[in-house]
């Protein structure tokens, strides 16, 4: 039996609350988990968990022995990484990112990271879902908006301006509106962003001299996607609600138009979360600091404001 293996697959059915899970996340049958799991009861001559056909629940010495294995597992990784011949983080870390954020900030400035920590593999999620960090053995994931999830450790690394758009094409056809309470109205159009959360569209809320509104919109075209979002805005389809970053070049190039800029909408807040009980390695400290400093470039942290999500 190889320990090490052993204690990874009691760890991570633990996290999982499940064999097959477990067996997903590390990639190997539920059968080598299963054994894996017995082999190591049996030399600690104690029951770690219990079995039943429809849950898995960890035993008192279970709990005990995966707070120290934990711990162990966390000191090994370290230590491998200090010894390593470049003396850098590497190994394989898993990320999820929105696909925006992945297109136009993180991957263009990937080859400097790779350049710096050549042995880190990222496996990069894009995407704005619900992701369970634990069952999906995620390390970390970007998002827009408040963390509902008081369980889960955030870094606030940027916050977001968000604007106002339409294309040319769109505006000559249902009119240029100078007020927000005009989205209301049966002739406008938005793109309506679905909340990840409710799979609602989201509302907005702007604000002008003491003046709050907040706007739905009619839609007929509902995304829960940014780049979606942006490519509708761009076709006409309606007036949108996006972060500044995504925007610029389409400003530059009017093929979009801002609008209400006499209104203000909050800034949205970026977090990186990532579970409290899962040890931050070098690798994983490396990239968070790679984010912060990217997203200091793009979109500086400016304050703490409850916004949408995105």
């Amino acid at each position: 039996m190889d320990r090490f293996d052993a204690m990874q697959a009691f760890v991570r059915v633990v996290e999982t609350g499940s064999f097959t899970k477990a067996a997903e996340t590390l990639r190997i049958s539920k059968t080598s988990v299963t054994q894996q799991v017995q082999q190591l009861e049996a030399r600690l001559r104690v029951k770690l968990l219990n079995r039943t056909t429809r849950k898995v629940n960890v035993t008192a010495d279970g709990a005990a022995y995966y707070e120290r294995a934990l711990r162990l597992l966390a000191d090994l990784d370290d230590a491998e990484t200090s010894l390593s011949a470049a003396a850098v983080p590497r190994g394989r870390l898993r990320v999820d990112v929105p696909s925006p954020l992945a297109r136009m900030i993180l991957i263009p400035a990937l080859p400097a990271f790779y350049a710096k920590y050549p042995d880190i593999q990222l496996d990069m999620g894009v995407s704005d879902r619900r992701v369970d960090l634990i069952g999906e053995n995620v390390d970390c994931v970007v998002r827009g908006g408040e963390i509902t999830d008081q369980s889960l450790i955030a870094r606030h690394v940027g916050d977001l301006r968000l604007g106002v758009y339409a294309a040319p094409g769109y505006l000559e056809r249902a009119g240029v509106p100078t007020h927000p309470s005009e989205l209301e109205n049966s002739h406008h159009r938005v793109v309506g962003f679905l909340w990840a959360r409710t799979g609602k569209p989201t509302a907005y809320v702007m604000q002008r001299q003491g003046e709050q509104v907040q706007v739905h919109g009619r839609y007929a075209l509902a995304v829960d996607d940014g780049n979606a979002c942006l490519a509708a805005g761009l076709a006409g389809l309606g007036i949108i609600w996006l972060p500044e970053y995504m925007v610029r070049t389409h400003l530059a190039n009017s093929e979009l138009l801002p609008l209400l800029e006499d209104w203000r909408l909050d800034e949205m807040p970026l977090y990186l979360a990532f579970p409290p009980n899962r040890h931050v390695s070098a690798k994983l400290r490396v990239f968070i600091d790679w984010v912060i400093e990217l997203m200091a470039q793009h979109a500086p942290v400016l304050g703490r404001r409850p916004v949408a999500d995105r």
